[in-house]
């Protein structure tokens, strides 16, 4: 397959120019998708635009990842109802050099003809005053046209900045200069993104560039209608110390059949074989959940390591382990994989000092915690054998000391197979 049908069968084309399909199959065609550096990661959602690069540089062409260190002090209205904070330099330049090192496990920048490349358009605006902007390029473009774009219009009542305003004619310099400096042709990117784009490719015609197309892919949506990428917590990063490994697996484990075989298209580099028997087997046992493992597997191998996706899911099966097998588990968990795992169980504190001259397990089961209404509801839980600490069964003499803390911090209690507790200690 070309490249266009490649992202096409996979559900990731939205809007297109005349022309791009036929601009790609004609010959090694150089295009560029912009990256926004307002954090020193990136994000699930942002990996939509990389698998576009992933796919390019498979069908042979040249990618450009440009990474906005102008643009981002500019801030771009596209999506947004109010303006955002700007950022210093500093900040952008470190910014930008953490996402080209997360961009690197995807891409390939040392290959030949159709190496990637990433550009910082700071470096052809740096030196661009503002009086020659206005002149070279702000004179081509019509109020009346720029007015015309939706992520204007829809600002128009509450109000925008002029610094957002002129975002449009930036972005459209930035095609300009890489259709003119690297001959890049083709600008991707998302479909809220479309406006800006469009404005690239006028600029270029107008100011007599080679030949400009424009692809865009559809904004992810969930199933029952909640925003793509996003958890109570914010958003799931690709840094795994934004967002854990754990909690990464997790995002992807919990998706719906519907969502998971749409992520499974987008997000993979499976092939269209590979992708319809994994759901054939999904379908003939959907409480196995296939469809969502093998997406988690391949994405957090990708974005981690198969490592850290290994570590995950044995820590998640722990919940349901018993024995020695739940206990040495628990033994080996890692402080930052277990307060992910045990995240939002009720728990309550004791003292250190409390805890090295031993507890007796009915205190801390009710007096010390109220995990328990009180001391007789414990010692009858206790006679019925359903209390574990730590995953192992205890009886009503258990004395809790020091030995119990797991990461030398926490006490995990459990009645039956659902009740959880923890006690920390501080």
């Amino acid at each position: 397959m070309n490249f266009i049908e490649e992202i096409r069968w996979r559900g990731m084309i939205h809007d297109m120019m005349p022309g791009t399909e036929e601009q790609f199959a004609k010959e090694t065609t150089s295009a560029y998708i912009g990256f926004d550096p307002t954090g020193d990661s990136l994000h699930i959602g942002s990996l939509v635009q990389i698998m576009i690069l992933v796919h390019l540089q498979k069908a042979g062409h040249k990618p450009f990842a440009l990474v906005g260190g102008a643009t981002g002090m500019v801030g771009d209205p596209s999506g947004k109802s109010a303006e955002r904070n700007l950022l210093d330099e500093e900040t952008l330049n470190h910014n930008v050099a953490c996402i080209k090192k997360q961009l690197e496990q995807f891409l390939d920048f040392d290959c030949g003809e159709n190496s990637a490349e990433m550009v910082n358009n700071y470096d052809w605006f740096k030196e661009f005053n503002f009086l020659d902007f206005i002149r070279d390029v702000g004179k081509h473009m019509s109020i009346n046209y720029m007015l015309a774009k939706e992520s204007v219009k829809s600002r128009l009542e509450t109000g925008m900045s002029f610094t957002e305003f002129s975002y449009q004619l930036v972005q459209g310099y930035d095609f300009y200069w890489l259709n003119k400096n690297k001959n890049c042709k083709v600008q991707l990117g998302g479909s809220d993104q479309w406006g800006n784009i469009v404005t690239g490719t006028e600029l270029i015609r107008r100011l007599g560039g080679s030949d400009a197309f424009a692809c865009t892919t559809p904004l992810i949506k969930k199933a029952d209608g909640t925003k793509f990428g996003k958890t109570e917590g914010g958003n799931v990063w690709l840094d795994k110390t934004k967002t854990s490994p754990y909690k990464f697996v997790q995002y992807w484990i919990n998706a719906s059949d519907e969502d998971a075989s749409n992520y499974i298209r987008i997000f993979t580099l499976k092939s269209k074989e590979e992708i319809e028997e994994i759901e054939k087997l999904h379908n003939e046992n959907r409480g196995a959940r296939l469809l969502q493992k093998e997406l988690a597997k391949d994405i957090t191998s990708r974005v981690h390591s198969l490592t850290d996706y290994e570590a995950a899911i044995s820590a998640s099966e722990i919940l349901f382990l018993k024995g020695d097998a739940a206990v040495e588990g628990l033994k080996n968990m890692s402080e930052q994989v277990f307060e992910d795992v045990f995240e939002g169980v009720p728990q309550a504190e004791v003292t250190l000092s409390e805890i090295g001259n031993g507890l007796s397990i009915i205190d801390v089961l009710s007096a010390k915690t109220n995990f328990l209404k009180s001391g007789g509801e414990a010692r009858r839980a206790l006679k019925e054998n359903s209390i574990s600490v730590n995953k192992a069964k205890v009886g009503d003499d258990k004395i809790l000391g020091k030995e119990d803390l797991i990461n030398g911090k926490y006490i995990l209690l459990q009645r039956g197979k659902k009740n959880y507790f923890l006690v920390k200690a501080v």
